[in-house]
């Protein structure tokens, strides 16, 4: 491999207490602080090459040529990797999911963690987990919480070096499982950089943030207790309420199609009948059903049986973002 060549994957998280809206748009500092739990044998495997005497950056993803905004992002992460480390050479990037890209799975979080962890080491940086989260937020704000693993909060913070993610409990503290049921596969027509933009017009986000420190409180006790009722009803309210926001902001957003509702809807009938599960929906129209783990192959079979559901795919918590020695060469 040539010098200034670095590999890295990165899990995808599923929040519990949702990031919607920035108090700093241009930092992508958060309007409250969030919790999720990275999601394991689901990832981004992102490979950089600095000095190939590119004369401008280039990216593919899952294969494909990248153009556009979404160039121009990653290209703006890249330059500040090599404003840190003193590196002028244009990058190839080259990255894959192994899941759904674009759909409410957290395509953006995996693909940047991994993108800062692969650039900044092929730069020649070793930076601390800390670092990298923040770095990582730059480019995309639920980033910063898929360098670090496990159950993990994102402090909001009030300016670039307060605002970043950290571990909570390791992937082993609780047995839990996310069972994804898979809706659709079509990319979003809005993505969420721009939702993030329009939580503001919504005359329920203010009432959202100023409640969000109570829901924050609450999520940490009930994992740290692996307490999963209490994780449930929090989670279920904070999904329903960042979704509130999304709908009645201008324009609205709605994410929703109807089996996500069916699947909604089934998840808290079986909570009632017994079944220890609870739903939480991403900016996408997939539904992530939280379980223990000892319940997941009753939940999926269920959800395998609901109208709409192509697919249903399941995740543990997951590691840490991390390097890797097998290129995509």
């Amino acid at each position: 491999m040539p010098a200034g060549t670095a590999t890295a994957i990165s899990c995808p998280n599923i929040a519990f207490i949702k990031y919607w809206g920035n108090r700093d748009n241009a930092r992508r500092i958060p309007a409250n602080g969030s919790i999720s739990m990275n999601l394991a044998g689901l990832y981004s495997h992102t490979q950089v090459a600095f000095g190939l005497t590119l004369e401008k950056d280039r990216l593919f993803l899952d294969g494909e040529a990248v153009t556009g905004a979404a160039l121009r992002r990653a290209s703006a992460l890249l330059d500040r990797v090599r404003a840190l480390a003193g590196v002028h050479e244009r990058a190839l990037v080259r990255s894959y999911n192994n899941f759904p890209t674009g759909t409410g799975i957290a395509s953006s979080a995996s693909g940047f963690a991994a993108l800062t962890l692969a650039a900044s080491r092929a730069a020649g940086l070793d930076l601390a987990e800390a670092e990298l989260s923040r770095l990582a937020r730059t480019a995309s704000g639920s980033a910063c919480r898929s360098i670090p693993g496990g159950f993990v909060e994102w402090r909001a913070g009030y300016d670039h070096a307060s605002s970043y993610a950290f571990s909570i409990a390791p992937p082993e503290h609780w047995e839990l499982t996310d069972c994804i049921a898979v809706i659709s596969q079509s990319h979003k027509p809005t993505t969420s950089q721009e939702g993030h933009l329009l939580a503001d017009t919504s005359p329920l986000q203010a009432a959202r943030v100023s409640s969000a420190e109570s829901r924050l409180r609450i999520c940490r006790n009930a994992i740290l207790a692996r307490d999963f009722e209490a994780l449930a009803q929090v989670t279920e309210l904070d999904s329903n309420l960042m979704h509130a926001v999304m709908l009645t902001g201008s324009p609205g957003l709605m994410y929703w199609l109807p089996a996500t509702i069916l699947v909604m809807r089934s998840v808290q009938g079986w909570r009632r009948g017994g079944l220890p599960a609870c739903f939480t929906v991403d900016a996408g129209p997939n539904v992530h059903v939280i379980c223990p783990t000892s319940e997941a192959q009753h939940v999926i079979d269920r959800l395998n049986q609901l109208d709409g559901v192509i697919q249903v795919l399941s995740a543990a918590p997951g590691e840490q973002a991390r390097l890797v020695t097998n290129n995509l060469d």
